[in-house]
């Protein structure tokens, strides 16, 4: 059973040598099914609102000293999205400055093949999920 706390505070956080805090996040994806349970080709990726908005967003968080970049990445898209998976290979890293605060921060990002849906999960009570549909276009770059 999964842990149905989120961690909190900033004891644990990893920053970079500049001083940026480190973030991880995930973009959760699942190849539709029908309603026979048969899989389609069909992309859907998951989106979670944001505490303080109605935005929409991958889910990320920061990256703690005592776990891997990639437990970070699925402890993330537990507790923000509810949901388990297999995060792959890293896509990339980005640096940006939190609008809100005016924070550097550094940020991973993998892909995480979605496996279980929990219908509990840490911030439930705080996000709406939503699967979005991934237009065939877009995916084979023909946009």
């Amino acid at each position: 059973m999964a842990c149905l706390m989120s961690r909190t505070g900033r004891e644990m956080q990893r920053y970079n040598s500049s001083g940026g805090r480190q973030v991880v996040g995930c973009i959760p994806y699942r190849y539709k099914e029908d309603n026979d349970g048969n899989v389609s080709n069909e992309l859907e990726v998951l989106v979670v609102s944001s505490q303080k908005g109605q935005a929409l967003m991958f889910p990320k968080g920061g990256w703690e000293l005592d776990e891997s970049v990639e437990e970070a990445a699925s402890r993330e898209s537990l507790e923000e999205a509810g949901v388990t998976g297999i995060v792959q290979h890293e896509l990339g890293q980005w640096s940006f400055i939190s609008k809100r605060l005016g924070t550097y921060y550094e940020g991973h990002m993998f892909p995480l093949l979605v496996k279980e849906q929990l219908d509990l999960w840490p911030e439930k009570d705080l996000r709406r999920r939503i699967w979005v549909r991934i237009c065939p276009r877009v995916i084979n770059n023909n946009v």
